[in-house]
């Protein structure tokens, strides 16, 4: 549902209906056992730009155990509204447990603050679709 050519991954862009803003621009899609599993592991600091993110699906909640950096959250409800945020999750953490949360993003520090995203805010998150290269000739 969500097949991008980008790196060979499934990505998705998050955008905020209620604040008319970006959330991210390509959010990498954890939906099977082991990429839900693995999620950010194994990467750096480097990964927390604007605009990144990781969409887990499903999900109540997260660890942030081995990470280098943290991470804001955003759990979202079947219909992708916001049920909870949490902001600046360290290293070595557990997140709260949503149960009304069926997913949630993983996001770089400071875009809850940034994008002004408030529980009650409706997303949508629709799929990234790889650039294709201009023919010349």
């Amino acid at each position: 549902m969500y097949e991008s050519d980008l790196d060979g991954g499934k990505y998705v862009c998050v955008y905020n209906q209620t604040r008319e803003r970006f959330i991210a621009t390509h959010a990498k899609v954890a939906d099977g056992y082991f990429s839900r599993l693995v999620g950010l592991l194994g990467t750096t600091p480097r990964w927390a730009r604007p605009g990144a993110g990781l969409w887990i699906v499903p999900s109540h909640g997260v660890h942030t155990f081995g990470m280098l950096y943290a991470l804001d959250l955003i759990f979202l409800d079947r219909h992708h509204v916001v049920v909870e945020v949490e902001e600046h999750v360290s290293p070595f953490r557990i997140s709260k447990v949503r149960l009304k949360a069926n997913s949630l993003l993983e996001l770089p520090t400071h875009t809850v603050f940034r994008t002004e995203t408030r529980v009650g805010d409706q997303l949508e998150i629709s799929r990234v679709r790889a650039a294709k290269a201009p023919l010349i000739g």
